[in-house]
């Protein structure tokens, strides 16, 4: 499936930066600051290994097992969509991003699926040893972090430790989509 974003009408962002960078620990912070501020937000979380919501023995993991596809298990607090895609190399971006779109986010934040071609915001701490991804990915379209670091043209710096200015820009990222969702930055 393809990932269009020129049609794409929901602002979509990857969240990109190298394991260890705090990621997760950084949405976690932010999450419920932009649901307070009355923002719907989904995310996407790409993981590197097998996973299983499921637990063997439960009556969806038998129905999984017996090749339901998908397993779709709810209550009032809940629904998880299992799919097993065993075709697959890797997740699917796009089609995961279709079967989001359906509740109507405001916003749907990707954390991982870094190779993808989509707008970033990279996560960069100098003490990690790694290099920026901002030069080599013209998709980066701000780092957040701590350090003074030179950044390519186009790209903006953010404070990765202050979290209210980090939702005011997630905030205004909904105005800026359809500029970014044309493509990339231009390259320098």
């Amino acid at each position: 499936m393809t990932l269009s974003l020129e049609t794409l009408e929901t602002p979509l962002l990857g969240i990109a930066a190298w394991s260890g960078t705090g990621k997760t620990t950084l949405l976690e912070a932010l999450l419920p600051r932009l649901s307070a501020a009355g923002m719907h937000v989904a995310v996407i979380k790409h993981a590197h290994h097998a996973f299983d919501v499921d637990q063997p023995g439960k009556d969806s993991h038998r129905l999984r097992q017996a090749g339901a596809a998908p397993m779709l298990v709810a209550s009032g607090k809940r629904f998880a969509l299992m799919m097993e895609t065993p075709e697959q190399e890797e997740a699917d971006l796009a089609a995961l991003v279709s079967h989001v779109l359906p509740l109507s986010p405001d916003l749907i934040l990707v954390e991982g699926f870094k190779a993808w071609p989509l707008p970033k915001l990279e996560l960069h701490r100098h003490a990690l040893g790694k290099p920026l991804m901002a030069p080599d990915d013209v998709w980066v379209r701000a780092v957040a972090t701590p350090d003074d670091v030179a950044l390519p043209t186009g790209v903006e710096r953010l404070p990765l430790d202050d979290h209210a200015a980090l939702v005011a820009w997630l905030q205004a990222w909904r105005e800026r989509w359809p500029a970014m969702r044309r493509g990339p930055r231009e390259a320098t």
